[in-house]
């Protein structure tokens, strides 16, 4: 198994040129709880540990702060390995946000797209990454400093970022996995997805429906899987 201390440094090493990377890293601030964590997080994946024992909540940690802490890195991840395969994600290779032929996604932001709109791949995953980079920008929802609380909404919108995270997994697996083996990142990217599918697990943070499109892999990979989803209608 690749280590995921690793990760970030494969692709930097020529994997990923500047007209790939689809934006800039978000970073903690040194000195700082989020930080203290990041770094505490990382060491425990370099130490190539087991991934399940990684996720667990440190003893005497505060849930959010945890949950924050993994959503930004899980940002910054699955950007850098949709970087990979954008150049090959286009309307015209993809012209719809899907996970095979059973499985649409529908996107809605509840803005400029009040109702679930179905679009092209490479349009989808453009609008989701700047959302979810508008919410974890956002210090009154992603606090920078202890004094700041989490909003009662907080999980909620978490779980809503990590679903919809998750569905650029489904589609980069699915639809580009080919390009991912091409350039030599099936490892990294395979355990940068046991890390992420361990950690949603852990938590229940994302619905047993969306794991159906790579329930056969996650089995394989991860050496179990979540129940099967009751039905494949295009999500929101």
């Amino acid at each position: 198994m690749a280590s995921l201390g690793g990760f970030v440094e494969f692709f930097q090493k020529g994997k990923l040129n500047s007209k790939q990377t689809f934006r800039p890293k978000k970073k903690f601030e040194p000195g700082t709880l989020k930080y203290s964590l990041h770094k505490q997080a990382q060491a425990s994946l370099s130490s190539g540990i087991n991934l399940r024992a990684v996720v667990a909540l440190p003893q005497e940690e505060n849930l959010n702060d945890w949950i924050a802490v993994h959503v930004v890195d899980f940002f910054n991840r699955i950007n850098l390995i949709y970087g990979t395969v954008c150049e090959y994600c286009t309307e015209a290779s993809c012209p719809t946000m899907s996970g095979g032929q059973k499985f649409e996604y529908l996107w809605a932001d509840g803005v400029k797209y009040k109702k679930a709109t179905p679009l092209p791949a490479p349009q989808y995953i453009s609008l989701l990454m700047d959302w979810v980079e508008a919410q974890i920008n956002d210090e009154h929802v992603f606090p920078v400093t202890v004094d700041v609380p989490f909003p009662k909404s907080f999980i909620p919108l978490c779980k809503k970022i990590l679903t919809r995270l998750f569905r650029v997994f489904v589609h980069v697996y699915i639809h580009h996995f080919d390009r991912i083996v091409t350039i030599g990142a099936e490892a990294h990217v395979n355990t940068c997805y046991k890390h992420f599918y361990y950690f949603i697990t852990e938590f229940d943070l994302v619905p047993q429906k969306e794991f159906e499109p790579l329930k056969d892999m996650t089995a394989k990979i991860c050496h179990d899987s979540p129940e099967p989803a009751v039905n494949s209608e295009p999500k929101k």
